[in-house]
Order: C-alpha cells, then sequence, then structure tokens
C-alpha cells in the first residue's frame, strides 16, 4: 500500500513543480511588463500569478503530502484548462490596462475559464461516486 500511496505523492509533487514553474514565470512575465509599461501597472498583470498559486500549487501541493490518487483524467484536464483560462484572461486584461484601452469581450475569459474550472471539479466529484479514479 505505501507504494501506490508514493506513486501518488510523486505525481501529485510533479504536478506542484509545474504549476510551480508556470506561477513563476507568470510572475516573472508581469514584472518584465510592468518594467516596459513606462509607469503603468495593472492590477491583473500584478496578480496574475497569483491564480495558478492558488489554484494549481496550492491544491497539488495539498494532495501530494496527503497522498490523495490523481483525478479522472477529465477531470483533471477541464481543471487545468480553467486555471489556464483565468490565467491568461488575467494577463491579457492586464495588457490591455497597461496600453491603456479596454475591450468589453474580456469578461469571456473569467465566464470560460470559471466555467471549465467548475467543469473539472463536478466531474471530479462524479468519478469519485462512481468509484472511477485513476
Amino acid at each position: 500500500m505505501s507504494t501506490s500511496t508514493d506513486n501518488f505523492s510523486k505525481a501529485a509533487a510533479k504536478r506542484t513543480l509545474a504549476y510551480l514553474i508556470i506561477t513563476m514565470f507568470t510572475a516573472f512575465f508581469g514584472g518584465v511588463y510592468e518594467i516596459f509599461g513606462h509607469g503603468v501597472y495593472s492590477y491583473y498583470m500584478l496578480y496574475a500569478f497569483a491564480v495558478p498559486l492558488v489554484f494549481g500549487v496550492l491544491p497539488n501541493l495539498i494532495s501530494a503530502v496527503r497522498g490523495t490518487p490523481r483525478p479522472h483524467k477529465v477531470a483533471y484536464n477541464l481543471y487545468n484548462s480553467g486555471v489556464a483560462t483565468l490565467t491568461a484572461g488575467s494577463v491579457f486584461e492586464g495588457v490591455l490596462e497597461i496600453y491603456g484601452t479596454t475591450n468589453r469581450l474580456v469578461y469571456i475569459y473569467l465566464i470560460a475559464g470559471a466555467a471549465l474550472f467548475l467543469a473539472g471539479i463536478v466531474a471530479h466529484i462524479i468519478a469519485v461516486a462512481k468509484k472511477r479514479i485513476i
């Protein structure tokens, strides 16, 4: 039994590391973009790193510590797509604010990201209910 728990912990640790790299890249990208923004800054760009940190690193870190199994593949992909969409939307909104313009379609990122994120959570709950966790 400890071998399977170790495998789950290693997989969760790999996912945590991947999200940590994404978080650091997003923070670095936002910092560089702010430097070349000529004194103009955006809170969307400044805090874009928080999305993968809160919704990626923290849940996977908890999963690694607890040794919980990996979510079902569909749930995992939907969840990750939601996190990626929310991150990209935050960066895009930040770019637009720094540039000094707006776009009324930016809210689509929030809607699509939240829908994918929630669909991933619901798919995981259904998979747990059916005992189909891989």
